[in-house]
């Protein structure tokens, strides 16, 4: 009788030591209330840092974030801009590849008392739908940023965009903040404003404005009777325009293919898209 619980207990140590050699093998998500992330730590496209509080705050403040707002934070780690974001009454949602830091986020933001605002889902930033956001936060690798950008300029004129420590390379940046006194490492954020597309050939009364578009940058001419002149200090700020030609500033607001704005002097304009 010895013998057979001495066989069973081995068995049984063997099945332990073979469970545990899988759990080495594959993904494992740790027990709740467990996990600790550690900074630096792995993931699927970069190493896990947490963002400094204080930058998260002037990020946030930068973005102009309010509670009509629907942020969605690409990688966000143990959710502390998403959570951040909720205690100023804004709908957040941050989408994080390492299961982990997703159940860890959702156990802060129960603790917070946020939950129904903050939410954290499981997943790979290219292959998720965040176009319902007005305010994107990241903190990815330049390489990374630049490879989101072409995603990100089709979202909706006017999103914001509000990046920790990295560029957008050749794409200039609207804005940019320090998070201050107290911040050693990682503690600058670039902001850019997702602008309309409107490069091409625009009716302007009876003349013509012809725009180049490089991001947010315009450059072009405005023919007014018969004359062409130069634009400058030209640029979008989401579907907002702005271009001096002749001597003259013009602003205006962007919609669907059409132009309406005010000269200065306060004389009115329009222009409409057109194909030539």
């Amino acid at each position: 009788m010895t013998t057979l619980r001495q066989l069973a207990l081995a068995c049984a140590v063997s099945a332990l030591a073979l469970n545990g050699a899988i759990a080495q093998t594959a993904p494992a998500t740790a027990p709740a209330g467990t996990y600790t992330p550690s900074s630096g730590q792995a993931g699927k496209d970069v190493v896990w840092v947490p963002t400094p509080q204080a930058l998260v705050d002037r990020m946030l403040d930068m973005a102009g974030l309010t509670k009509d707002d629907i942020l969605i934070d690409l990688g966000s780690g143990d959710g502390r801009t998403v959570i951040t974001a909720a205690k100023r009454g804004t709908r957040s949602l941050g989408i994080e590849y390492n299961p982990d830091l997703v159940t860890l986020s959702q156990q802060n933001a129960e603790k917070e008392g946020v939950s129904a605002l903050a939410t954290f889902q499981r997943g790979d930033i290219f292959q998720s739908d965040f176009s319902q956001a007005t305010v994107i936060t990241l903190f990815l690798l330049p390489s990374l940023n630049v490879k989101l950008r072409p995603i990100l300029l089709d979202m909706k004129p006017g999103t914001r965009v509000v990046s920790n420590s990295f560029d957008m390379g050749d794409w200039e940046s609207d804005d940019r903040v320090e998070a201050g006194a107290g911040c050693t490492s990682y503690c600058r954020a670039f902001k850019w404003v997702i602008p309309a597309k409107v490069g091409g050939n625009w009716r302007f009364g009876d003349g013509q404005l012809a725009l180049t578009q490089t991001y947010q940058m315009l450059s072009g001419s405005l023919t007014l009777d018969g004359k062409s002149m130069p634009i400058s200090e030209a640029k979008m700020n989401g579907s907002e325009i702005a271009f001096t030609a002749g001597g003259k500033r013009y602003t205006g607001q962007v919609t669907d293919g059409t132009m309406t704005g005010t000269a200065e002097g306060g004389a009115k304009w329009s222009a409409t898209s057109f194909k030539g």
